[in-house]
C-alpha cells in the first residue's frame, strides 16, 4: 500500500498529494490513501458529485469521486476535509488521477455565503484587506510555493560555492546604509529614570543606548567573513521609508553574501549572475503565475536565464550618456533629467535594462557621493568600485561592491558622510587585524520573486506585507 510505504520509508508523516502524485506509477491497479486537504470547488450532479481536495503541497489537487450516498451535505468550497479511498486512473479529461471516494470527514466546515474567498477574480485591495485568508488563493499558494522554491535553490547554491549560512542581529545600533530610514526600538513600558542617575536619557534607553530593526545584514557578516571567509544570510530587513510605489516595502527579505579575498567588483558580479542563472531555472509554479501573463515579459525572463550568454556590463558614466541622448533626442524624454552625479530614478533604470540593453545589465563604478560609506574608493578619485544589477520590469534588484578595506580610507569616508566615528569603532577595527580585500552583495528577495512570478507588486510577493499607514495583522 502506497500510503504505508511513505510511513515507513520517509517520516511518520502521511504523503501530501504532491508526494502521491509524483510517485505514482504510470499504469496500474488502483492504491488505497487517505489525504486530508481543503475544497477548493463542488460541483453536483444527479449520480455523482466532483470535489477538489488540495494540500497546498502543489498547484494542481486531485479530483475527488462522491457517490451521493457519501457526499455530506456540507461539502462545501473552503472546508476542511479527511478523505479515505482509491485513487486511479482518471478516465475524464483535465487529470491523471483520481480518488474515488469511499468516505469523508468534515474537520471544519466552511459557510460558502459568507466565505470571502470566491473562484471568482478578487480584487487585489480586497485581498490585502483579508491578507488572512488570501493565501488560500490559487496564485497567492503559488508565489508563497515559488519563495520555498527559491530558497532551496539559492541554499543549494551557496552549499556547492562552499559558502556558510549565518544569522545576523535583527536589533542593532547602528544604520548601515547611514540614509537615516530606520525604525527605533524601545520597550512598550519602560521606568522613568532614576533622578539620581548622572545620565537619565542613558538609563531610560534598554540597551544603554538607541536600537533600531536592521536595514542590512552587510557589516555584521563582513565581521564573519573576516573568520569563515565565505558567508551569507537571509534575513529580515527594515526601513521607515514612506514610498509608495510597487518596489518598497517597509519590512521585507533581504538575500546577503559577504566574502574575503576579492579584488575586482567584476568577480562579484560573476557570483551574482551565476546564482540568478542558477535560481531562474525554478519553473514549478510558471504554468500558473504567468497563465494571463505578458508573453514578452516571460520570454525576456527565459532569455536571461540561458546559460552561456553573459549579462551586460556598462558603467554608469557610459549609463548616463546614453540616457542623456535619448533625452535630448526624444520628444517625450524623462520626467527627470540625467546628468552625472545624480541618482538614477526608477524611469532611468527600467530605461536601461528594457530598452538600451533588452535584458539584465550591471550599471557599474557610481560617484562616490551617491553610495553608502563602506564602498571601496577607484582610483579616479570619482566613484567607488560598486555596481548595480538592473532587470526589466523591476529596475534594481541587487546591489553590491568592494568594501573599503583601507583603514585610512575608511576613517575619512565615515568623517565625510557625517558619521560619528564612535558608532562605527567596532567595523574599523575590523581593518586593523588582518584586514582582506572583500566585498559582496544584496538581493531584495520580494523584487527576485516578483521578476520570476511576473507579479507587478511586491505587496503581492510577500505573505503579509507592511508598507507606510499599512499593517493589519
Amino acid at each position: 500500500m502506497l500510503l504505508r510505504r511513505f510511513a515507513t520509508a520517509s517520516t511518520s508523516l502521511p504523503p501530501t498529494i504532491r508526494q502521491l502524485l509524483s510517485s505514482l506509477p504510470l499504469a496500474g491497479q488502483a492504491i488505497e490513501v487517505q489525504l486530508s486537504g481543503w475544497i477548493k470547488s463542488v460541483r453536483r450532479q444527479k449520480n455523482v458529485t466532483f470535489a477538489v481536495i488540495n494540500d497546498g503541497s502543489c498547484a494542481s489537487g486531485l479530483q475527488a469521486v462522491l457517490k451521493p450516498d457519501a457526499t455530506p451535505h456540507n461539502l462545501t468550497n473552503g472546508a476542511s476535509v479527511r478523505i479515505c479511498g482509491n485513487l486511479v486512473q482518471s478516465m475524464g479529461r483535465g487529470q491523471s488521477y483520481e480518488l474515488q471516494v469511499e468516505a469523508v470527514d468534515i474537520l471544519g466546515e466552511c459557510n460558502p455565503e459568507a466565505y470571502p474567498i470566491q473562484k471568482q477574480t478578487l480584487p487585489v485591495e480586497f485581498l490585502r484587506d483579508n491578507a488572512h485568508l488570501r493565501a488560500r488563493t490559487d496564485i497567492n499558494a503559488a508565489m508563497l510555493r515559488l519563495r520555498d522554491s527559491v530558497l532551496r535553490m539559492l541554499h543549494s547554491y551557496y552549499e556547492a560555492q562552499d559558502f556558510h549560512y549565518v544569522h545576523t542581529p535583527i536589533l542593532t545600533s547602528n544604520d548601515c546604509e547611514g540614509g537615516g530610514e530606520t525604525f527605533r526600538v524601545s520597550p512598550a513600558s519602560s521606568a522613568p529614570p532614576s533622578k539620581q542617575s548622572p545620565d537619565p536619557s542613558a538609563q531610560a534607553e534598554f540597551f544603554s543606548q538607541p536600537a533600531y530593526l536592521t536595514v542590512s545584514s552587510q557589516l555584521h557578516l563582513e565581521a564573519l567573513a573576516a573568520s569563515l571567509s565565505r558567508v551569507y544570510t537571509l534575513s529580515p530587513c527594515f526601513r521607515a521609508e514612506r514610498s509608495q510605489t510597487n518596489r518598497h516595502l517597509a519590512e521585507f527579505w533581504m538575500l546577503e553574501a559577504e566574502w574575503a579575498f576579492i579584488n575586482h567588483v567584476g568577480d562579484i558580479c560573476d557570483v551574482v549572475e551565476e546564482s540568478l542563472k542558477h535560481v531562474l531555472q525554478c519553473r514549478s509554479e510558471q504554468a500558473l503565475l504567468w497563465k494571463d501573463g505578458d508573453e514578452a515579459k516571460l520570454k525576456s525572463l527565459e532569455d536571461a536565464s540561458r546559460p552561456g550568454i553573459p549579462w551586460t556590463r556598462i558603467s554608469y558614466t557610459d549609463a548616463v550618456n546614453e540616457l542623456q541622448n535619448y533625452h535630448a533626442s526624444s520628444q517625450v524624454g524623462f520626467e527627470f533629467e540625467p546628468a552625472w552625479g545624480k541618482a538614477l530614478q526608477s524611469e532611468h533604470e527600467r530605461w536601461v535594462s528594457e530598452r538600451l540593453i533588452g535584458g539584465p545589465v550591471f550599471v557599474t563604478d557610481y560617484p562616490t557621493s551617491l553610495k553608502p560609506f563602506y564602498m571601496r574608493a577607484n582610483d579616479d578619485g570619482q566613484t567607488v568600485a560598486c555596481f548595480d544589477l538592473l532587470v526589466p520590469s523591476i529596475g534594481e534588484l541587487v546591489g553590491g561592491s568592494l568594501r573599503e578595506e583601507r583603514s585610512s580610507h575608511l576613517v575619512e569616508a565615515i568623517q565625510r558622510h557625517g558619521l560619528k566615528e564612535e558608532e562605527y569603532g567596532w567595523y574599523v577595527d575590523l581593518r586593523k587585524y588582518g584586514s582582506a580585500p572583500h566585498g559582496g552583495y544584496g538581493l531584495g528577495f520580494e523584487r527576485l520573486i516578483s521578476w520570476m512570478s511576473g507579479i507587478e507588486n511586491v505587496r503581492e510577493c510577500i505573505a503579509m506585507p507592511r508598507w507606510a499607514k499599512r499593517m493589519l495583522l
